[in-house]
């Protein structure tokens, strides 16, 4: 293996330049702010919560704890009352506006947080937030909020899993969120819609590890044709402007991380809803889990100060860290309702819309360019999530299950 190999793989695990051509503004001053070290200190943060956890959990809870019944639902559909079709048509556009306009504003600010800078004037450059994890702190307290208060408000099913069970779900889902954040700073937003288009893949493979899942002929059919767009997507677009291989590299990596983490947690929530738990419940648990690692990290580090900081400079920062928030709780709930008035395949049409409009948007606002062949792509892993969408719809007509296409508690 030659030297200049090893000089890219190097290279790949320095914070370089952003998506979007804009230079970091300012080299790291010690290994310490390289990506792939703070990841690491993150770690160490979680483990020192998760392993005396794990210890007590062992020594007090296994052999007595209580068994998830055999029937395992995915999110159950509640049946929807007696309504005339106008009120179910009026109630399906307030449902796919909400989700749109919450998710397509949390797209657009992500990458507005992640690749520029704040404060920026005629003679100062400003400076960029570059602590994600500080970013999924601030997501899952108001997430906290919103579902503990909806659980005291609305009746809910008697809890029965064990709260432990959540803490897996929820470190998959802050190393999950922190690569998506991450990624952001080396790759373009629309890369990472199309990366996060094709976990089919990853959550077949862990569908098959976690929860010994079958598939049929179409599913593998579907994923390969995802496959095959996200790759055009990838190979005729070319780098972002003064990218370079170790910025790419930095960029596979995280969105790997992030489409392994994402899948890992969807097959591990679908099993805890073996437990007859809403999906609110589930919510709670899992952000609730989520607050005490990312707090208990942050402080270890003297970076929730420094974040607090932050805000404290920059005013349009501490909206955005806001308005983000507010659209991923408040996004979650209407995930719920959604499915549980509409079902599944509804939903996620309407999500796939979400992710078609989100590129286009991300390349309107920040200036990214498509080819041709670039867009053939983008339509052809649509065109096959359309197709699954169709093929699970008539799988549930016949009785049969599919692999999950997301999961609605870890969405954001």
């Amino acid at each position: 293996m030659d030297a200049r190999w090893w000089a890219v793989v190097v290279l790949a695990l320095l914070p370089s330049l952003e998506a979007g051509g804009e230079a970091p503004e300012a080299p790291p001053e010690s290994w310490t702010q390289l990506w792939f070290f703070r990841f690491l200190v993150n770690a160490a943060g979680y483990a020192s919560i998760m392993v005396p956890g794990y210890l007590l959990v062992k020594a007090f809870v296994f052999g007595n704890e209580p068994k998830a019944p055999d029937e395992t639902p995915l999110t159950p559909r509640t049946e929807p009352t007696e309504t005339t079709p106008i009120w179910q048509a009026l109630k399906l556009v307030i449902c796919a506006t909400g989700l749109q306009v919450f998710y397509l504003t949390w797209g657009v600010l992500q990458e507005r947080v992640m690749t520029r800078n704040y404060g920026a004037t005629a003679t100062a450059p400003g400076e960029r937030f570059t602590d994600s994890q500080f970013l999924v702190l601030m997501n899952r307290v108001l997430a906290l909020m919103v579902a503990g208060l909806y659980c005291m408000l609305c009746k809910q099913p008697r809890h029965g899993a064990p709260m432990y069970r959540y803490s897996y779900a929820s470190l998959s889902n802050i190393i999950s969120s922190w690569c998506q954040y991450e990624a952001l700073k080396f790759v373009s937003f629309p890369t990472q819609v199309l990366a996060k288009a094709s976990k089919v893949i990853p959550v077949m493979l862990m569908g098959k590890l976690v929860s010994r899942r079958s598939y049929e002929h179409w599913e593998y059919l579907t994923a390969g044709l995802i496959s095959i767009g996200v790759s055009m997507f990838l190979l005729s677009s070319g780098p972002e402007p003064r990218s370079s291989p170790a910025t790419t590299l930095s960029g596979l990596i995280l969105l790997t991380g992030y489409i392994a983490s994402d899948s890992f947690t969807s097959n591990w929530q679908d099993a805890l809803f073996a437990y007859k738990m809403s999906s609110v419940q589930m919510m709670f648990g899992v952000n609730f889990f989520s607050c005490l690692f990312t707090v208990i990290s942050l402080l270890q580090q003297g970076a929730l100060l420094e974040g607090t900081r932050f805000m404290g400079r920059h005013s349009e920062f501490a909206a955005h860290a806001l308005l983000l928030s507010i659209c991923s709780a408040f996004g979650q709930l209407f995930i719920f309702y959604t499915i549980g008035q509409f079902g599944a395949a509804t939903f996620t049409i309407i999500m796939t819309l979400r992710q078609a409009i989100a590129i286009l948007l991300s390349c309107l606002i920040y200036g990214h360019t498509v080819t041709v062949v670039g867009g053939l792509g983008v339509a052809v892993v649509f065109s096959a999530l359309f197709l699954r969408v169709y093929a699970r719809n008539r799988l549930k007509q016949r009785g049969k299950k599919a692999v999950p296409m997301e999961s609605p508690v870890q969405k954001v």
